[in-house]
């Protein structure tokens, strides 16, 4: 089994936001194995139907549950925002707490669903991280398949190619037009293409729109969309004026580099060293990971890229609060040459109170002028990740 490195509160309610696939349902079910609990699965046909007719059905459940039961489980949450009205009363009233499970907090912000004011933490689960894996981890198949746990139960490359498949299908084409987050669904199946395409690069809205037929506000909707749904993340750029840094475009990462090969229909291909595929792969799963790694510590860091209007760009700026500022290069190269990073060091020098990091494959830690060159695993320790 593999232990998962979120912890969640063992004496508060809370929220566990994520993708489709990230294991929520296993990890609650290791829990609270030994805790007495109220599970309520609204992907049940029966359930969901019995509480979007009678939200008030909940609170006669739990008013007639054992004394010693102090969990409350509520599986996918956002398909009936109404309940969180009665989870708030219960939670008022009664010493009990709520595991509250979902894939997409955008339907319950849409809504206008009770958040319940902070009384419920929030939590995130993501794919697995290369630390939770240990001895288990491949790289070459972490950049192919990407890290949800199902992918690991499955023993062939056309069973692993079909999973991914239907997850983007029935989950991210399908599901998320009938939670009505969509109106209509072939402008975001075009959308869903292009932004696995650009997966790691600065975001045109303008030429988006143009490929996918459609308006820049609604391009704009759409990558919200993927935010909120946890199937991406937005990397804002980098300036010391937060009001500047909101003029620039983002970048743009989809959540597992699996799930964006079977997007952009190239799951069939090999991914082969010293390729460009193979480094855009690369760097996509490093700062994944990065991000993953820390939203698990509390780390409460805040990322961005930066990129001069020559094109030099630092691939991970890190601010740490309170602390100096991590500037990191990602590199794929198994031998590290100082004109690799030869921009990257300029740039960096330019940035007070920072730090510059150069991640790549190379297994030779080693400081070319000021910038600790690091084999990726060991500098995820040193940003003190791992």
């Amino acid at each position: 089994m593999i232990n998962r490195q979120l912890k969640l509160p063992k004496k508060n309610s809370f929220f566990l936001f994520g993708p489709r696939g990230t294991g929520k349902t296993h990890l609650l079910r290791e829990f609270l194995k030994d805790k007495p609990c109220l599970y309520i699965d609204l992907l049940d046909p029966e359930r969901h139907q019995t509480l979007s007719l009678r939200p008030k059905a909940l609170e006669e459940e739990i008013l007639g549950l054992d004394p010693h039961t102090r969990w409350v489980v509520i599986d996918e949450v956002q398909k009936i925002p109404a309940l969180l009205d009665i989870v708030h009363q219960q939670m008022e009233s009664r010493d009990i707490c709520f595991a509250l499970t979902g894939s997409s907090a955008r339907k319950l912000k849409t809504a206008g669903a009770n958040m319940l004011a902070g009384r419920a933490f929030l939590t995130y689960l993501f794919p697995l991280t290369s630390m939770e894996l240990g001895d288990s981890f491949s790289l070459a198949d972490a950049l192919r398949w990407g890290t949800l746990p199902k992918i690991f139960s499955l023993e062939t490359e056309e069973e692993k190619r079909d999973y991914l498949r239907a997850y983007t299908h029935v989950y991210l084409q399908e599901e998320i037009t009938q939670e009505q987050v969509v109106r209509k669904l072939d402008p975001f199946r075009r959308f869903l293409l292009v932004a696995a395409q650009m997966s790691g690069q600065i975001i045109n809205f303008s030429k988006v729109a143009r490929d996918v037929g459609t308006s820049v506000p609604t391009v704009q909707s759409y990558f919200q969309i993927l935010e909120d749904t946890c199937i991406g993340f937005l990397l804002e750029p980098f300036h010391e004026s937060v009001r500047k840094r909101q003029r620039e475009n983002p970048k743009f990462y989809l959540f597992d580099t699996g799930v964006q090969r079977a997007l952009e229909n190239t799951l069939s291909l090999n991914l082969l060293p010293s390729t460009y595929a193979y480094g855009v792969a690369f760097e996509h799963f490093i700062i994944n990971e990065i991000v993953r790694l820390s939203s698990y510590a509390k780390k409460d860091d805040r990322f961005s890229y930066l990129c001069t209007k020559d094109g030099v760009e630092i691939d991970l700026v890190i601010e740490h609060p309170g602390g100096k500022k991590a500037l990191v290069e990602i590199k794929s190269t198994e031998f590290l040459r100082p004109e690799d990073i030869h921009s990257f060091r300029k740039l960096g020098s330019d940035i007070p109170r920072s730090d510059m990091y150069c991640f790549s494959r190379d297994p030779h830690p080693k400081v070319i002028d000021n910038v600790r060159c690091l084999p990726w695993k060991k500098g995820l320790i040193e940003l003190g990740l791992f």
